[in-house]
């Protein structure tokens, strides 16, 4: 039966026809609702208790394309969830038919293009669990060979193992649950080169201009280093983890409130997970042969604050991620300065902090204390906008 012209769902499907035309199922309706400012105390004009049932209502009515029966004919759009017909103003156009099932040896056909199936997504499941470890096997490899160099070809192997060390974490994060649906911007690859190369040699650095001022390129603490690139792979775990199981929250969630009261506490556990993962491989790298060890605390939070700024770059926030990234890298770039600055005519004062921190504490004060903060900062951002339902509407 036709409803009123004045009836406010109509009304709401016409403004949000795109959206209600594109979405597969209804929880991408009510993730995009969410977005445009619809929330459970703004549904009570369209008739709803809350934004999901709204969004089934508008899926149901919603003309799209068509789905196929098994015999080839198409399915009208209105039995597809309550058996409702599509209002009549917005039916769609009539289309050719489905192509029918294949008619000699369905069952052969079927199931070799089951197995062929499962073989490919066997296949992609491996090439990127391989992407994942793929950093640390370039980073371990490096590293055994730089033990053992010396003179001229030492820097080459240095070199060598950057850009192989590189090349091994773009791939990584541009396949599986690490991909981003933007590449991110040459600031934030510039701003985490600066803060690896900090946690490989910034320690050293700042040391020697706390004291009689740099002399030569300090010897760099190489287990950080293999640690950071060993998380590349649980890291991938817990953010497919934390994908799946959000999505599984969104089908059983009633109420935004409801799936924000859930993830948020998905999203504390996975990072902790993570961090978990990230001490203990850190902590195993140390005992390596041939590696250097370096403070573990700032190693752990620079681990955390890569890996928030990647998760949010996943779903669709790169910005906030690249802010903090530039902002540490620029703290601990300006620490290193503070103290050459100090040593000019009439600046002592702006060496001050930075001498007294690394005095009380430690050269790794600086990047701990950076790197955390930076962290935090990111943790709360990703409380906030992670626990939305439209960032998990095309996970």
């Amino acid at each position: 039966m036709r409803r009123a012209t004045g009836d406010p769902v109509k009304v709401l499907l016409h403004r949000h026809r795109e959206l209600c035309e594109r979405a597969v199922d209804p929880l991408e309706i009510a993730a995009g609702l969410e977005a445009c400012g619809v929330t459970d105390r703004a549904v009570a004009r369209y008739r709803h208790r809350d934004v999901f049932s709204l969004a089934e209502e508008l899926y149901a009515r919603v003309p799209r394309d068509l789905s196929c029966t098994p015999d080839g004919a198409r399915r009208p759009g209105g039995d597809r969830a309550t058996g409702s017909e599509p209002d009549a103003d917005l039916a769609p156009v009539p289309g050719p038919a489905c192509a029918p099932p294949h008619a000699g040896g369905t069952a052969w056909h079927a199931g070799g293009t089951a197995c062929g199936a499962g073989r490919g997504s066997l296949r992609r499941r491996g090439g990127r669990a391989l992407a994942a470890l793929l950093p640390a096997a370039v980073c371990a490899a490096a590293l055994a060979v730089h033990a053992r160099a010396t003179g001229p070809l030492l820097i080459a192997v240095t070199a060598a193992g950057a850009a192989g060390l590189a090349a091994a974490l773009v791939l990584a994060v541009r396949s599986g649950p690490l991909r981003a649906p933007r590449r991110a911007p040459l600031t934030t690859w510039a701003a985490t080169l600066l803060l690896v190369l900090y946690a490989a040699y910034g320690d050293g650095l700042l040391d020697q201009l706390v004291g009689t001022g740099p002399v030569e390129p300090p010897p760099p603490a190489t287990a950080p280093l293999l640690g950071l690139a060993a998380a590349v792979a649980p890291a991938a775990l817990c953010a497919r983890l934390f994908a799946v199981r959000a999505r599984r929250r969104l089908a059983v969630s009633r109420a935004l409130d409801d799936f924000t009261a859930g993830v948020r506490p998905l999203l504390l556990a996975v990072v902790a997970l993570q961090l978990v993962a990230l001490t203990g491989l850190l902590a195993a790298a140390r005992l390596v042969p041939g590696t250097r060890p370096g403070a573990l605390a700032p190693a752990v939070a620079l681990g955390a604050l890569l890996f928030l700024a990647r998760l949010l770059a996943v779903y669709g926030f790169p910005r906030a991620g690249s802010i903090a990234l530039g902002g540490a890298a620029a703290a601990q770039a300006l620490a290193c300065l503070s103290l050459l600055a100090g040593r000019l005519p009439g600046c002592d004062a702006a060496a001050v902090p930075v001498r007294r921190a690394v005095e009380s504490w430690g050269a790794a004060a600086v990047p701990g204390a950076v790197c955390t903060a930076a962290a935090l900062v990111l943790l709360g951002y990703a409380c906030a906008v992670l626990a939305r339902a439209s960032a998990h509407a095309r996970r």
